[in-house]
This record gives C-alpha cells, sequence and structure tokens, in this order.
C-alpha cells in the first residue's frame, strides 16, 4: 500500500495499482495524483514487477477526472497550473517506465481519467466501459489528455471526441482504436491477467528496450528513426537475454530470462 487513495497489490509478478476513492467516482485530487507517481516510481524498481495494472476501485468507475470540489478552491493560474501539472507529470511518468503499462477499465473513464488510461501501453475494457473527453462540457479543455489521446487515434476521430465532449461505448472505442480489448464485465479481470502474464513472460531487459525505442522514436522524422532504430537492435542483440532467447528456441525448451 502507497496511501489510502492509492492501493498496490502484487502476484506473480503483476502489480496492481488501485485508484481507491470509490465513493468519491476515483477522481484526481492533488493527493491521489502526487501518490500515484510515488507509486509510479516505486513500482518501476521492483525487481519482482514484470508488469503494471491500473484500474480503478470500486464497481461504476474507473476514474471521473479531476475532483470539481479541489479544483473550485483553486483561485490563481499558477494554482490550476500546479494542478493540472501533476496530470501531465503521471502521463510523463507513465511514458518514461521500464515496464509495461496496462489499464483495465471498468464503467466511466471520464476527462482525466481517459488521459490515464489512454497513457498505459494496452487498454482493456469491460462491456460497460465508457469513454469521453468531456472537459468541454463544463467550459473546461482536454489540453494535457490530447498528448494521449493523439498517440492513440487519428486526427478526425480525435477532434470529434473532444470538441463534442460525447461519451463513446467500450465497443466504438475499440473500434476507433482507443481500446485494444473488450470483454464481457465478469471476465475483465481474468481477460486483464491473461494479457498481463503474456508480458511477464517475456524478457524484461528486452522489454525495456522496446518500450523505450518507441517513445523515442515516435516524433523522429521517417529516416531519423530508421537510424536511431539501426542502432537500438545493434543494442538488443547484444544482450544476453537475446542469446538465451536464441539458444533456447534452438534447444526447444522455454529460454529463463536473467534481465541482462
Amino acid at each position: 500500500m502507497i496511501d489510502s487513495d492509492i492501493l498496490i497489490e502484487k502476484a506473480d509478478r503483476i502489480a496492481w495499482l488501485i485508484l481507491n476513492r470509490p465513493d468519491k467516482r476515483n477522481t484526481l485530487t492533488t493527493s491521489l495524483m502526487t501518490n500515484l507517481i510515488g507509486a509510479l516510481d516505486e513500482l518501476d524498481l521492483d525487481e519482482q514487477v514484470g508488469v503494471i495494472v491500473i484500474k480503478g476501485a470500486g464497481e461504476k468507475v474507473f476514474c471521473a477526472g479531476a475532483d470539481f470540489h479541489e479544483l473550485m478552491e483553486k483561485k490563481t493560474t499558477l494554482e490550476y497550473r500546479d494542478f493540472f501539472g501533476l496530470n501531465a507529470k503521471i502521463l510523463t511518468r507513465m511514458g518514461q517506465m521500464t515496464k509495461p503499462l496496462i489499464s483495465s477499465v471498468h464503467g466511466y473513464a471520464l476527462a482525466g481519467g481517459l488521459g490515464i488510461a489512454m497513457g498505459c501501453d494496452i487498454v482493456l475494457a469491460s462491456e460497460d466501459a465508457f469513454f469521453g473527453a468531456t472537459e468541454i462540457n463544463v467550459g473546461a479543455a482536454p489540453m494535457v489528455i490530447m498528448a494521449p489521446i493523439f498517440r492513440c487515434i487519428g486526427r478526425h476521430k480525435g477532434l470529434e471526441l473532444i470538441l463534442s465532449g460525447e461519451i463513446i461505448t467500450a465497443q466504438e472505442a475499440e473500434r476507433i482504436g482507443l481500446v485494444n480489448r473488450v470483454y464481457p464485465k465478469e471476465r475483465l479481470g481474468e481477460g486483464t491477467m491473461e494479457v498481463a502474464s503474456k508480458f511477464v513472460s517475456k524478457s524484461p531487459i528486452i522489454l525495456k528496450l522496446i518500450r523505450e525505442a518507441y517513445y523515442t522514436m515516435s516524433d523522429m522524422e521517417y529516416f531519423k528513426a530508421l537510424k536511431y532504430l539501426k542502432e537500438m537492435i545493434a543494442i538488443t542483440t547484444s544482450t544476453q537475454d537475446f542469446k538465451e532467447g536464441m539458444s533456447a528456441f534452438l534447444e526447444k525448451r522455454k529460454p529463463v530470462w536473467l534481465g541482462k
């Protein structure tokens, strides 16, 4: 456990990072966001953790975005900047993690909650999940979360989502590319475990290098990206895990990863 508004549960090299304000729709406060960053830092350093799953506590909501009661207490531009700066810091930290991140979404993922879900590498949802960049409905703007949204989907669908404030179903979110897979409500946990277990079975050093390469090259010009990736593949094939993986394949056995 990190704090009462953020819980951590671990089993089989999978860490479940739980947004724990179910009575407040798991909304984002300064405390919760600060503790979430701390939890990500902690789990990234934990050698016993291979993959991190983010979910919301309770039955109805993944995360409904910023806590309006705390927002109404802000009076200056700098106070708002500091608050939403924590949201940006969370997404930055998520992109810098060395381990895969999965969001397991039930109920509503709205506004800043949508941003956290989209900031993960893989987004899994139950049939009763709903997604929306709803800020415009209350006279606000989804400035920070535009970054992960537009990394997931194209301009037309992305602009429709953020300009309309519409809440879409899990099925529609899957169709436009916001969500990887949709499960029956009772199978979300099981399905999340299945996906997480696939990551856990892979070499941790190669997973780390793939994530690093993706986030580094995603904004590069095409030929610069190829030049960079050429160097990265030389690094990955120099690891002990590459040699172990090749040997295991030739010897028809399961590899024993060293993480080196």
